[in-house]
């Protein structure tokens, strides 16, 4: 039989060590991601530990009592097939209670995640985008920092389930980030985040009101990039338009995901969703 576990919440330093063993597991986390996701909910990670040895993480961050997200649902590989995980599981579930829970499962795990009441809603993409060193200026395009913050999170809402005021706070203000927003008529009309990550750049959230918008803000926020540096978008396949962008960009598939809920999917506004924020956080 193996050793029981202990379970517990992680520290701050511990959502660091959750952060690197994403990255060894590929998911090329940004640099400032973890200050970002302990702000959303930092009761919300937890860490299993064998012995005084940590060897399991889950994220499962509660934006409100109607919305949480699961995330870092890691196992140490050696300890893996152990039932770890399901514990793990079972801790994460409780604590975001009665709340629709959503996730972006590996294609490797879906059929686990189903068996635990989870249902595929749309497929994520990764695609991936060499900068080419062009330069595009649009007098549209403003600093996020320059729109007021209520404008900001009232637009979000509209494509994310829940508010997240402190996550958003800090995910458009840490150091190499570049946070813009498209505004006419003292309207925001979409707005992007680039932050730099281990390998490259990542793109969001990229939320617009149409193609037009989405892709003047995708020009902008690879403005300034070194030519042939990598850029990754990870797009909704349901979102038509926004694979137009990916195919007049000639960006090329890296990887997927299926976003997955516990519940019926949040009624929010797909159309214009033209790159998720985070898989992690959704």
């Amino acid at each position: 039989m193996p050793k029981p576990i202990t379970i517990r919440n992680m520290t701050r330093a511990e959502l660091d060590l959750a952060v690197e063993w994403a990255a060894q597991e590929g998911w090329n986390p940004g640099f400032h991601d973890a200050d970002c996701f302990w702000a959303a909910d930092p009761q919300g990670f937890f860490v299993g530990m064998l012995g005084d040895e940590p060897v399991a993480t889950i994220s499962a961050v509660k934006y409100d009592d109607t919305f949480g997200f699961i995330g870092f649902f890691i196992v140490k590989a050696k300890f893996r097939s152990q039932g770890f995980g399901n514990l793990l599981g079972r801790t994460a579930l409780e604590y975001l209670g009665r709340a629709n829970v959503g996730l972006d499962g590996v294609v490797a795990q879906q059929d686990y995640y189903q068996r635990h009441g989870f249902q595929i809603a749309y497929r994520n993409i990764r695609y991936k985008f060499n900068t080419t060193g062009q330069e595009f200026l649009r007098p549209q395009i403003v600093e996020l920092g320059q729109v007021p913050f209520e404008m900001l999170t009232d637009y979000d809402r509209q494509m994310f389930p829940a508010p997240r005021a402190e996550f958003l706070k800090l995910w458009i203000s840490r150091p190499g980030t570049v946070a813009l927003g498209l505004s006419k008529d003292k309207r925001l009309q979409g707005y992007g985040v680039r932050r730099t990550c281990r390998e490259g750049f990542k793109i969001g959230p990229l939320f617009a009101d149409n193609a037009e918008s989405a892709d003047l803000l995708f020009q902008a926020l690879t403005t300034g990039i070194k030519s042939g540096q990598p850029v990754f978008l990870d797009v909704p396949e349901v979102n038509r338009a926004a694979l137009d962008i990916v195919l007049k960009y000639k960006m090329t598939k890296v990887f997927e995901t299926a976003r997955m809920y516990s519940a019926k999917p949040p009624d929010i506004e797909l159309g214009k969703i033209f790159g998720v924020t985070s898989f992690e956080l959704g």
